[in-house]
């Protein structure tokens, strides 16, 4: 009998140590609505597996990240992102790769991944770039060719080019999908707004301001 106890204890010891061992997987997309319906359901993420014994090399290999994004626009900035949709060959593996423009003052605005820790690779010029905590402490720093930064996981984060040449960067993720979320796009560009009212006494604006933002950010979308 107390053989029998022993066992039993062992068992549900085993049982309570792998349920506090096991976790969720990261998620890979904005949201995933679980649904009964298999009809109306899609896979998680959105991606399959390709038959391996049909792989080719051309799976595994992007070409243009050597092409110059255009710049010319109202932020003086443009990026090219790599993800799991634009090459197949990434997926499950963990990681995505951009390619970062700034013309002289551009600016990449502050923005989060939500699903990942960016690096940053300055190429050419002079980048001023930074990321801020939970506790509202910047963390910024001038950057020259051959010097790195990283963005912690979903931490606000901004560069912008204080040199007088083009500069060049290029970011890598450790999430296949990781991501992008504007703070300004995502306060005046949603669909459907957001109360303008709601939005001036959080940010301590005039409503007429906001409406104005909302008009211009929902404009270029």
């Amino acid at each position: 009998m107390k053989s029998v106890n022993f066992l039993l204890a062992f068992v549900l010891l085993a049982l309570a140590s792998s349920l506090a061992s096991a976790y969720d997987p990261s998620p890979l997309q904005d949201f995933c609505v679980a649904v009964n319906d298999t009809k109306t359901a899609i896979f998680v993420n959105g991606k399959i597996c390709k038959d391996p014994t049909l792989a080719t090399p051309d799976d595994f290999t992007f070409s243009g990240l050597n092409i110059p994004t255009d710049t010319n626009n109202f932020l003086g900035q443009n990026s090219n992102l790599v993800t799991v949709d634009q090459f197949p060959g990434l997926n499950t593996l963990g990681v995505a790769i951009a390619r970062v423009d700034y013309a002289p003052g551009g600016v990449n605005p502050p923005h989060i991944h939500p699903r990942g820790t960016e690096l940053l690779l300055v190429i050419k010029g002079t980048i001023f770039a930074g990321f801020v905590d939970s506790n509202n402490t910047l963390f910024g720093k001038i950057l020259y060719p051959g010097d790195l930064i990283v963005f912690p996981l979903a931490m606000n984060h901004f560069q912008v080019n204080i040199g007088k040449t083009d500069g060049l960067a290029f970011a890598s993720f450790n999430s296949q999908n990781p991501g992008v979320i504007t703070l300004a796009n995502s306060l005046f560009g949603t669909n459907p707004p957001i109360d303008p009212y709601a939005l001036a006494r959080a940010l301590q604006l005039d409503v007429n301001v906001v409406k104005e933002l909302q008009a211009k950010f929902r404009s270029s979308n």
